[in-house]
Order: C-alpha cells, then structure tokens, then sequence
C-alpha cells in the first residue's frame, strides 16, 4: 500500500474504525483434539461477527517471515514493516514517558536466570514482580560509563529499559538475547563501523551488572533487545486522516501508539478495563486501537488452557464494543504465539472485517481454518487492513477520472 496515494484519498467523515488486536491470537493444533487454542475456545460472539463480516488470513510481514510485535503491529497500522522499522528499547521508552532524546540510544531489557555455568534457564526470570523489579533497577542505576549518562527504568513485571545518553551513540547493536534457553547470552556486537564505542559501553555495562545480580536469583542477569533511536514519522492523523487512540495496558504498545501520533488513554489491567475505558471516550475519537496482551503471554508459557481462557474472555465483551454502534470492527492479531512452539511463529493469523458495507463470506466460526476459506484469502497483507476499513467507514475518495 502506498501512503501517499491513500493520503491524496481521505476524506472526512463522522464514522468510526475499532481495532482489536488479540496479541499472539494464532496458534497451532493439539494433539488431543487437532483444535488451536481460537478453535478451542467458546467464542460465540467472535463467531457471529465473523459470519456477518468477511473473513481471511493476514501475514504482518510476510510469508514465511516471523514477525516481532513493533512490525505485527505497524502492518496493521497500515506503516509498511519493512520501511518502517524501530526497535523495542524506543517503544519501551516511549511507553513509559521516559523523555527519550534524539541522540539517545535505547534497549528493552529483561531480567532472567543464569544458571553456575552461565546458561539461560528462564528467560523472563519467573516474571518476577515488577516490585522486585524496581528494587533490581535501583542496583542497576549504580552503573557508571565513560562519557554517557546512563538510565535504568522499570518497565513492567521481568522487563526494563536501558538508555545511553552521549555523542557518537548507534543503535546498530545486535540483541544479546539468544532467545533460548540452554544458551549463553550474546555478546553485544556492533552491525556498523559507527556502533563499535556503543557496543563497548553496552559490554561494560552488562559486565557490571552481572557482578550487581549475581545474587539475586531467579533474576541474577540482564538479557537486552531491540537497540534504537527514536524515529519521526508522520501520524496516523496525518497520514489517514484519523483521530485515533490506543487502549492498551502493556507499556512497549503504547509507546508504539504514541510514535504515531495516537493518543493513550489511560486503562487498568484486565480486558473488562479496557472495554471500559473505549466505552468511556467513544465520542472523543474517530479510531480506537485496543489491545489484549495475556493471549500472547500464555502462548509463549505454553499454557494452551490459560491462551484458550484469555480469548474467551475477550468474546464477552465484544457484545460491549457492538453496542457502540462502530462502522467498522477489525479483530486480528499482531502474529501468531502457538503454545506449542511457546514462541512467536510465522504462520498467518485469523482476520475478520466487519461493517454494514462489507461483502460477506461463508465462514461461520473465528478459527484459523476457517478464516483461510474466508473472502479476504489465506494471504492477505495485513499493510492493507488499514485502507480497506477506511473504504469500509465511507473515508476514500474514487481514485482516479
């Protein structure tokens, strides 16, 4: 999808976009039943809004390609994944108002266990507490480097965020999470010539704090992703036309949200919050993005029953939402979290559309199988979600004499 050429065809009108964004909703069967966890799960409402809308399969980045959540989510945004690219540690900034400056470069963290020889046993650490976290992050904070200021926040539960502050700095470091366990963390090495004085920093920061946590187990070392500087991109008012706002409890997706322009309402941390909180400012936007983050989570614990729980909780509220009366509901996922894999996959995730306009297919139940029957194709761009809800919600001029 082209921006500019979308852009030239906005034009304003009083209708409203919802998107809902099941975080890892795709899955993989079981062995018990050859149901995934969507297929499992008692969705009736998600059900009947598939049956009346039209249905498929989108890939966030494309075939075969295993999307991180920054690209999931910027797909579905309608941001081209591979043009626009940031990492986690600016999302994770962003996401807790730290006042991430230009020159500045950016990690997320996560807390995890090391065992005597050095080897990741947890990656998250048993998702300490974020208490415990913020007591870790203090120790952290005692951490000097040559010529930089250094920042270290408490992001949420396991994750944290580090932040150089200095001249010269590159985000151009790789992750020095090996995103395995039964493996050593990685040594932070530097992808240009530019980057090599900040890979040095990060070693000895790192170096540092193995020393600080050696004796706080399960949290006994540091696991950094996604080095970056902030970006500037044009917002989704900007570019779509859209007054749009993020709903979501989960600080990396709001500051994902925020990097575009969209404005983040504040939410308590159950689904039932977050319907609460859309309820509650309906007539202040034109799009609401709402996120779901614990469908994601059960999928990468491999917990099949808590991922089949957690969407069923979110098909009840979905009478909520339709009482609202939108123009158009998009409900997909960023990727796919199979419990089975306990990992982001590449496998293409349920969409379905739904307005007065749309034209409508025989699919009858929200489920992987059957969405890949489904009008919209069991390869469709999740880029192009973006254009076809505006078109849907009457906001596209005709292209062209």
């Amino acid at each position: 999808m082209d921006l500019d050429v979308v852009r030239k065809l906005i034009k304003p009108a009083e209708t409203k976009i919802v998107l809902l964004v099941m975080d890892g909703l795709g899955g993989l069967p079981r062995e018990s039943d050859n149901l995934t966890e969507l297929e499992a799960a008692k969705t009736p409402h998600l059900d009947s809004l598939a049956s009346r809308g039209i249905c498929g399969l989108q890939h966030p980045v494309g075939p075969g390609i295993t999307p991180g959540s920054g690209p999931g989510h910027l797909a579905l945004f309608g941001y081209n994944p591979l043009e626009y690219q940031v990492g986690r540690g600016v999302l994770a900034a962003l996401g807790i108002d730290f006042d991430l400056q230009l020159q500045d470069v950016a990690a997320r963290g996560n807390f995890c266990t090391l065992d005597k020889n050095r080897y990741v046993t947890d990656r998250r650490a048993g998702r300490i507490s974020t208490e415990k976290n913020k007591k870790l992050c203090a120790l952290l904070r005692t951490i000097e480097l040559p010529d930089v200021d250094v920042f270290v926040e408490t992001v949420k539960e396991h994750r944290l965020l580090l932040v150089l502050r200095g001249e010269g700095l590159s985000g151009n470091i790789r992750d020095t999470d090996p995103q395995e366990i039964g493996k050593k963390p990685l040594l932070p090495q530097s992808s240009s010539s530019e980057a090599k004085q900040t890979a040095t920093l990060v070693k000895q920061f790192l170096d540092q704090a193995q020393e600080i946590l050696a004796d706080h187990h399960p949290a006994n070392m540091v696991l950094l992703r996604g080095f970056s500087k902030k970006p500037k991109w044009s917002s989704m008012e900007d570019t779509f036309g859209l007054k749009s706002a993020a709903i979501a409890a989960y600080p990396m997706y709001r500051g994902l949200a925020k990097l575009l322009g969209m404005h983040i309402l504040e939410t308590g941390p159950t689904v039932e919050d977050e319907f609460t909180v859309l309820e509650d400012t309906w007539n202040d936007f034109d799009f609401f993005y709402v996120h779901v983050k614990k469908i994601d989570s059960a999928g990468e614990d491999g917990a099949f029953d808590r991922k089949v729980a957690v969407i069923e909780e979110v098909d009840k509220e979905i009478p909520r939402l339709l009482k609202l009366n939108p123009d158009v509901v998009i409900v997909t996922g960023d990727h796919s979290t199979p419990s089975l894999l306990k990992y982001h996959s590449w496998h293409p995730v349920p969409v379905v559309l739904w307005s007065n306009h749309c034209r409508s297919d025989k699919v009858e139940h929200f489920g992987e199988r059957a969405c890949m029957t489904g009008g919209l194709g069991p390869q469709f761009p999740a880029e192009d979600l973006i254009a076809v809800a505006l078109a849907n919600a009457m906001r596209l001029e005709k292209f062209g004499a």
